[in-house]
């Protein structure tokens, strides 16, 4: 039988009907939906966009924090031969649209009045949206618009019981393909406007499948889905995987109360990009700075066991017997309670992806006892091609192919990949379907190699590669990630291509430099004040002191700048994944660049400044530029 998402559902509901697929915190209270109520949501739902109009070849898009209504409107869609495609709930008005029009949306399910007002500020240009389904109804009892309509009166509206959903599912599953593209997800977007690549049942299942064979899921685990689920990870694991091996996702209450929400759940995997496992490991740093002499006294003679032993396990060595209880002893006193402080508790796997992630940051938590792995893929790949082995973990590579997975490196030195979970194109764009997709290979545009154990090593991507008028290349995204792994540092842009020397413009962490200062009774106003700061500036000065010590002779930073204000994808700098566009900010910070490749010790800039309010206001400030 071919088998697509929503077959699934009926899957876990003829073995566990009773058992909680979903799990939902709410005003303080975890609330659950069994298999049986998803089915009958899912049909609701359905039925309601059949009586709207919807149909195959239609598209839904969906807007808004994860929550049950997120998945039971896109398998709802997926019934129908509607694609659903995810916006991120950060995105603005105007990214809102471009989505929205990209995709031929004809319904929008939107969480909130947030959300809504997105849609409604730009409904007169999209004459083809029919309807808006809300799933939050605080602040919309003054909104009368016919199109608008709360997302469980439109369930209220076709009631089922659990024999006529059943029924419903098998006919309208029998009419799937695996071949029917089941989402669409947008690209990252570091050098134009995101794409939406869209991908199939086929490609999503085959990969959920691959995956398991490398790092296996039940369906006794727990998962939390708190990144976003418009991203291909999410999706990967919240939607398809569980879908497929029956576990249980559960969803925080808020941003907010996620890392209390997680620690109650104790989940058995954790997949995150490299940016949630930096800011953890800077969290943690944080709290030690602000702990009692004794509890920092432990953390600093402790915490050198666990990188000894995680450098035993790197290098496939037993640990002698003294470092084996001197760890032990680690685990018992300190690591322990910091897993159980993260949430992982119960955690069995923890996986990065998305970007790659810094060696630092890598050997923190092995030394913690977290069995953290590398991933590699993209998008159009179902998120995908490579995992780390628990028997063969390191932090240099990103691992082996998944099965079903062919990997080579082309002369030019680009990554391209192969396997039945290689997208389908990109929706409304064969042009660009016909650059990335070659004869069946997908081209990832990362530079990279093959190790001599057939691990792959992914160098940076290839229009980032870099080079110094000497000649001497390397990849900027190494330096940054080492410099990232800095408490005291939330961003890093390396910036040389054909210069001298190789300089940086940084983002403090305001959280972390904020408490330093109050510590070291510096005063300071606002983020543009306490990045000015002279002592800040010898602060950091240290840390990238420290990280040239780390690089070749060859590619030392000279310069570096701290920026008045934190890079943001509102402003697009930052995609929605926080991934740098390099080029974009070597454009809107040109005259900060140009100063860092000349003999000023300073340069003065005066700047529009986007509050949280939506306000704009003009900023006249000097940054020092350091010399190092």
């Amino acid at each position: 039988m071919t088998m697509t998402l929503p077959h699934y559902i009926l899957e876990n509901l003829r073995r566990n009907p009773k058992k909680a697929a979903l799990r939902e915190k709410d005003h303080g209270i975890w609330q659950e939906t069994s298999w049986e109520r998803y089915a009958e949501k899912v049909v609701q739902l359905a039925r309601y966009f059949e009586a709207v109009g919807l149909q195959r070849g239609e598209n839904i898009s969906i807007i808004g924090d994860n929550k049950p209504e997120w998945v039971i409107a896109e398998l709802a869609a997926q019934l129908l031969g509607a694609i659903p495609v995810g916006i991120y709930q950060d995105s603005v008005t105007a990214e809102v649209h471009y989505l929205l029009e990209a995709s031929d949306s004809a319904i929008v399910v939107a969480e909130d009045q947030e959300q809504v007002d997105k849609a409604l500020d730009v409904l007169e240009k999209l004459p083809r949206i029919r309807k808006i389904l809300y799933y939050d109804d605080r602040g919309m009892y003054q909104y009368h618009h016919d199109i608008l309509i709360d997302f469980e009166k439109a369930l209220e509206t076709h009631p089922v019981s659990i024999e006529e959903a059943v029924a419903y599912l098998e006919m309208k599953t029998a009419g799937l393909s695996a071949d029917d593209a089941a989402i669409m997800c947008t690209t990252s977007g570091t050098t134009a406007k995101p794409k939406l690549a869209m991908l199939t049942h086929r490609n999503l299942l085959s990969m959920a499948e691959s995956l398991a064979a490398a790092d296996p899921k039940f369906a006794a685990d727990e998962f939390v889905s708190f990144l976003p689920l418009p991203w291909i990870g999410e999706q990967m694991m919240g939607v398809v995987s569980s879908l497929r091996f029956g576990f249980t996702v559960n969803f925080p209450e808020s941003a907010e109360t996620m890392q209390a929400d997680m620690k109650e759940i104790g989940p058995h995997f954790v997949f995150s990009p490299p940016r949630v496992w930096e800011n953890m490991a800077s969290t943690v740093r944080m709290k030690i700075m602000d702990a009692s002499s004794l509890k920092r006294f432990v953390y600093h003679r402790l915490l050198p066991v666990g990188y000894r032993y995680a450098e035993c396990k790197f290098a496939k060595t037993a640990p002698g017997l003294g470092l084996r209880l001197a760890y032990r002893l680690a685990y018992l006193m300190l690591f322990r309670k910091l897993k159980e402080r993260l949430g992982f508790s119960y955690l069995r796997s923890a996986m990065s992806g998305g970007a790659s992630l810094g060696p630092d940051t890598f050997k923190f938590f092995h030394a913690l006892g977290i069995n953290l792995k590398q991933i590699y893929g993209q998008t159009e790949i179902s998120g995908i091609s490579c995992i780390h082995r628990d028997d063969d973990i390191d932090f240099t590579s990103v691992g082996r192919p998944i099965r079903g997975t062919e990997i080579r490196i082309t002369a030019e030195g680009e990554i391209v990949s192969r396997s039945d979970a290689v997208f389908a194109g990109y929706y409304g764009n064969p042009e660009a379907t016909a650059e990335t997709l070659i004869d069946g290979w997908l081209h990832s545009g990362d530079a990279g190699y093959l190790d001599d154990s057939g691990k792959l090593v992914v160098i940076d991507r290839l229009k980032d590669l870099m080079q110094l008028n000497d000649g001497t290349r390397f990849s900027p995204q190494h330096i940054e990630n080492k410099i990232k792994f800095s408490p005291f540092l939330k961003e890093a842009v390396a910036l040389d291509d054909r210069r001298d020397y190789i300089t940086l413009i940084l983002n403090i962490d305001m959280g972390i430099v904020g408490k330093w200062a109050e510590n070291n009774r510096i005063p300071y106003t606002t983020y543009t004040d306490l990045a000015a700061r002279e002592e800040v500036y010898e602060l950091v000065a240290e840390e990238v002191k420290r990280v040239n010590g780390e690089l070749p002779k060859a590619t030392p930073v000279k310069k570096f700048v701290l920026l008045y204000k934190e890079l943001d994808a509102d402003d697009g700098e930052l995609t929605r994944t926080r991934k740098v566009r390099r080029g974009f900010i070597e454009e809107k910070y040109g005259e900060i660049v140009e100063a860092l490749y000349s003999d000023l010790s300073q340069v003065s800039v005066r700047a529009t400044i986007r509050l949280q309010d939506g306000r704009e206001r003009t900023l006249n400030t000097t940054m020092r530029l350091y010399h190092l």
